[in-house]
């Protein structure tokens, strides 16, 4: 009999660490990247006042369905959330980067945005004017990027 309950009694404490291992895998911090912000690096091939729309999709690429095309400006927006056990989602870093263009197509201004306690801030700028347009856009951009509905963009009723 005491054999079984030594078989017993290892099997309990395989079970015990197996589960143990499972709380621990569960707890472990998740980051999760939505979006596309090209780096600093990848800007660096763009010249302000040289390069066209056609040079920056070929050295940075076109912005993601995540991002927002206009007229005279492409929009890259990036987003970091960390996911943590039960815990609800928090997003740790969220940043736009402007590419603006002039009626001829040729870049204008370079500028990335990210928020830093709720408000949008400048955080690099390559410009070839002093005013900065649409800098209400991108704070839109910014707050509302992550609250989308599933159901709405793919055409349900929400």
């Amino acid at each position: 009999m005491s054999r079984l309950s030594n078989q017993r009694v290892k099997g309990l404490v395989k079970l015990f660490a197996v589960m143990a291992l499972g709380l621990v895998a569960a707890c472990s911090e998740i980051i999760r990247n939505h979006g596309y912000a090209p780096s600093d690096e990848d800007l660096q091939n763009v010249i302000v006042g040289v390069d066209t729309r056609d040079s920056v999709e070929e050295s940075v690429g076109r912005p993601s369905t995540s991002g927002v095309l206009q007229e005279g400006a492409w929009y890259y927006v990036g987003s970091s959330v960390r996911h943590y056990a039960y815990k609800k989602p928090q997003e740790i870093d969220r940043q736009v980067v402007a590419v603006t263009f002039d009626d001829q197509g040729v870049v204008q201004n370079i500028e990335r945005f990210g928020l830093e306690r709720g408000r949008v801030v400048a955080l690099s700028r390559r410009v070839t004017e002093t005013t900065v347009r649409d800098v209400t856009f991108i704070r839109q951009i910014l707050r509302n990027f992550g609250r989308f509905d599933a159901g709405t963009l793919l055409g349900g009723d929400g």
